[in-house]
């Protein structure tokens, strides 16, 4: 029989823990129909309740249920990477232990997956029950990637996708410490198939995701899979050059015909803070690429495991 691994990161999920295993099991009769058993791995990144508490429960009801639980939190990306090198399924899928990405789901993309499909992703037609603040900047920020980088990040994508094993072990050949998942997984290519559905609120408690959490979630994104940002720093100072060779022309004729250098220090206090503020934003954008190209070279691990099952 073929192994399906479902990967479950949590992160102070006490009350989705069983919840999710329950709504899980409503789809056990159809994978043995397939003749495909299904282990569980529930990956605690560092949570403050009692999900480990919780996931040893089901451990002891089911042997396919399994636990990954880190030293601290590391990251929701950590979490992905260390439940899929955990998994040893012939398929495996990443769901949200909050129920938003819904298990029902499971029977109509392992059809897909059967039909060919390399992967099976889902995204998101609407961000319903989400605040009006975060929708906007979210679809600004998967418009801005369509146009600065040559990796496909869908707009609604979710973590929810479930891949073949040739596809996983591709994403895994990605070690890389600064991950972005999203584009990764459009980076390593294969053959997609999306499936879209209405977004669906958590089952039980609040997201962990707050807005400043995704605004650096985003910047991640942008360093990583795009190089665009160097390139406007370059277009900047290009820009700034030509502007003050021109302003150096125009003073020295306006010296040359009205006699008059000391006029007009307003304007050139506002020109200087201006050119000071984009000089700051460079060598921000050059900050961002230098620290994150420290934090590869340093080898540090993405995740250290401080118990197992």
């Amino acid at each position: 029989m073929e192994l399906l691994s479902v990967i479950v990161p949590c992160y102070n999920e006490e009350e989705n823990v069983p919840y999710f295993y329950e709504e899980l099991m409503k789809q056990e009769a159809f994978f043995h129909g397939k003749e495909v058993e299904l282990e569980i791995i529930y990956v605690n990144d560092g949570s403050k309740d009692h999900t480990v508490e919780e996931v040893k429960k089901l451990h002891e009801r089911d042997e396919r249920v399994h636990l990954v639980s880190f030293s601290r939190n590391f990251g929701k990306e950590a979490a992905i990477y260390a439940g899929l090198r955990k998994a040893k399924g012939d398929y495996a899928v990443l769901m949200d232990a909050d129920l938003q990405d819904p298990p029902s789901l499971l029977p109509e993309m392992f059809g897909y997956v059967e039909e060919g499909y390399d992967s099976v992703a889902t995204r998101r037609v609407n961000r319903k029950g989400e605040p009006v603040i975060r929708s906007f900047f979210a679809r600004r920020f998967y418009g801005l990637m369509r146009r600065i980088s040559k990796t496909e990040i869908v707009d609604g994508a979710r973590d929810y996708r479930l891949m073949t094993r040739q596809y996983v072990d591709a994403v895994l050949s990605l070690c890389e410490y600064n991950r972005f998942v999203k584009g990764i997984y459009g980076w390593v290519g294969f053959e997609t198939k999306w499936i879209e559905y209405e977004n669906i609120e958590r089952a039980k408690g609040e997201t962990k995701w707050s807005f400043w959490k995704l605004l650096k979630y985003s910047f991640d994104g942008i360093v990583a899979f795009s190089t665009a940002p160097l390139a406007l720093a370059s277009i900047f100072g290009i820009f700034f050059c030509v502007l003050a060779f021109l302003l150096i022309i125009f003073i020295i004729i306006r010296t040359a015909v009205f006699g008059d250098p000391v006029s007009g220090w307003p304007s050139l206090v506002c020109i200087i803070s201006m050119i000071g503020g984009v000089q700051l934003f460079c060598l921000g954008v050059l900050g961002q690429y230098l620290s994150k190209t420290y934090m590869e070279v340093k080898k540090r691990p993405i995740y250290i495991v401080k118990e197992e099952l």
